[in-house]
């Protein structure tokens, strides 16, 4: 029997009175603004200065970053997934300016998951990058993003009963991103 990530973390979650639960575990989360590969570094000088939490591992290609921390010490009273993440995202915003969030892990199998290249033009600047990118990853059915004008295109990995291609690239125009094949029509 294959058991994804959200079934582990609600079962160490319902061992919470155990003493086993009392040590420090590791957590998994999709994390915000990973939008390209430099963002890393920028998580990792982020997390430093969280007393308590250490991050782990992280993953570019799927936004994942694993994190180490005691749940019951870090966040007190913080007893679903849910109300984790929500305590672990607002230290990270807090602590970067609003840059970072977590996000409960996707429970789409990888391989349902689409992936979409959709090909964008415009300045190369880390901001226009982010907010082609903040345009798209929070649209529900947007597992995975990335947006670079330097490479000319926006990645994104969804869920297609949710959401399609061309609703994406309608929202990237709405944030004032241009679009390669919309600027060839012209």
């Amino acid at each position: 029997m294959k058991l994804n990530s959200k079934f582990w973390f609600v079962l160490i979650l319902n061992l919470s009175g155990s003493a086993l639960f009392a040590q420090t575990a590791e957590y998994r989360f999709r994390v915000l603004s990973l939008f390209q590969p430099n963002r890393i570094e920028d998580l990792r000088q982020v997390v430093r200065k969280l007393p308590d939490i250490t991050l782990v591992d992280i993953s570019f290609k799927t936004s994942i970053a694993t994190f180490r921390f005691d749940s019951r010490k870090v966040f007190p009273g913080a007893k679903t997934p849910e109300q984790i993440v929500a305590h672990l995202s607002n230290r990270l915003r807090g602590e970067s300016q609003g840059a970072f969030e977590a996000l409960l892990l996707c429970m789409v199998p990888k391989e349902q998951l689409k992936e979409l290249h959709i090909p964008i033009i415009g300045l190369d600047c880390k901001g226009c990058s982010y907010a082609a990118y903040l345009a798209i990853y929070k649209i529900e059915g947007v597992e995975y993003a990335t947006a670079s004008f330097k490479d000319g295109r926006v990645v994104a990995r969804i869920n297609s009963e949710k959401i399609d291609q061309a609703t994406l690239e309608k929202a990237l125009v709405k944030k004032g991103v241009s679009l390669k094949n919309e600027a060839e029509k012209k």
